[in-house]
């Protein structure tokens, strides 16, 4: 099949900078699809109908021209965080042929003389900056693509409060073309220099003395979220989070969120991983909206409500954590209807009444059922001893395939 759709990447270098190919393509289209910056680094050799993208963006303007030929005109890489890469959702590989250009960050990557594969990219172009707290370790080099001129200043104040406010900058404009320029300075004394809107940050991370160590393995300390008591705590965290065994893509139900400790480590574990926390108390559906984006997790998505009814018409999970509301009428049932046939469901119990619930469940459905005992040195007196925390029961139970 002969490609109706060419996308080619161009640089800030322009029409001279393109390959044989790409400027084989343009200069025979009829339409050529675009961004304004990205058109008018076109020369008047190009006589193709020039047509901007609508606002609000939309890719219908390709979409209702299907078998037509037409070229989308695009920035650096289409397929990096590009228009490449959501046309490629909706069109078929095979009638759609991509010509990047190399993309800003491989320039970026050669200006600071880092190797690419040892750097994590990302974009916050129309994206929350906080997720940016999910990647900051020390020694960890991030290069991200900026929403505008304001996003570095923006950038360094979030460095600065997650306390990595040592950490080094480089702000690079216009990579590629005549305009190019580069910016150094720390994130702790940012002078909020004026920067042109198409702009990428290189951060060379290092974290204050002082900083917590925030690891993406499971079992965060419980000091890292803000709470009102409702939280599962540390230890059994880890444990619950070990038996859900997240992996890339996989989204969970967080039921009975309470603080969304559950659903925010879930989310941390890999950047594709999704979460839905369901919490009908109000005052804690705020504290999972601090802890989400404080932990750099600002996709994690919050359902208002009470379960079973808030579970109505939601996307069907690969796993399901029940962390409150147990023993509510009908929670089990629905959430075991919902779950996808190989989905893995871990209840948490702590009174008799939803501990009973949950044995009453495992005899109907079957699963594992642990107890976990954890105690803590704490002082008596002169000396020390246990105190001992309220036992949890957890159930781990897995959908059979043929559910």
């Amino acid at each position: 099949m002969t490609p109706w759709l060419t996308v080619v990447g161009i640089a800030e270098d322009g029409f001279k900078g393109l390959g044989k190919n790409a400027r084989h393509a343009l200069l025979n289209a009829a339409r050529i699809i675009g961004g304004q910056r990205q058109l008018d680094l076109l020369p008047a050799c190009v006589r193709g109908q020039r047509q901007l993208w609508p606002s609000p963006f939309t890719l219908e303007p390709v979409l209702t021209r299907r078998g037509e030929p037409v070229c989308v005109l695009a920035s650096g890489d289409p397929m990096f965080f590009g228009v490449g890469a959501s046309l490629a959702r909706h069109v078929p590989c095979e009638e759609m042929l991509t010509l990047p250009a190399p993309s800003s960050c491989s320039l970026a990557a050669a200006r600071m003389g880092w190797p690419l594969q040892e750097v994590v990219t990302l974009s916050v172009v129309a994206r929350p900056i906080a997720a940016l707290g999910a990647q900051l370790f020390s020694g960890v080099r991030l290069l991200v693509l900026s929403n505008d001129g304001r996003t570095p200043t923006a950038v360094a104040a979030l460095l600065r409060e997650r306390g990595f406010g040592p950490s080094r900058l480089t702000v690079l404009e216009h990579l590629g073309g005549e305009a190019e320029r580069r910016i150094d300075g720390i994130a702790s004394d940012w002078a909020d220099p004026v920067i042109a809107d198409l702009n990428l940050i290189a951060i060379d991370c290092l974290a204050a003395p002082s900083t917590p160590r925030l690891s993406r393995l499971a079992g965060l300390p419980d000091s890292a979220f803000k709470h009102d008591g409702q939280i599962t705590k540390r230890d059994v965290r880890a444990i619950t989070l070990a038996r859900l065994a997240p992996t890339p893509g996989e989204l969970l139900w967080d039921v009975g969120a309470g603080s969304g400790s559950i659903g925010i480590e879930w989310m941390r574990a890999h950047p594709s991983c999704r979460a839905l926390a369901i919490e009908a108390d109000a005052g804690r559906q705020q504290l999972i909206e601090h802890n989400r984006d404080a932990l750099g997790v600002p996709g994690l998505q919050l359902i208002r409500g009470h379960a079973p009814q808030a579970l109505q018409d939601l996307e069907r999970p690969d796993a399901i954590f029940i962390g409150g509301g147990v023993t509510r009428e009908g929670v089990l049932d629905a959430c075991w209807a919902a779950l996808k046939p190989g989905g893995r469901l871990i209840a948490n119990a702590v009174t008799l009444q939803s501990e009973m619930t949950l044995m009453a469940w495992r005899e109907q459905h079957g699963g594992e059922l642990t107890r976990i005992h954890i105690a803590q040195a704490q002082p008596l007196g002169d000396f020390d001893t246990w105190r001992q925390a309220l036992p949890i029961t957890l159930l781990d139970t897995t959908k059979p395939l043929d559910a």
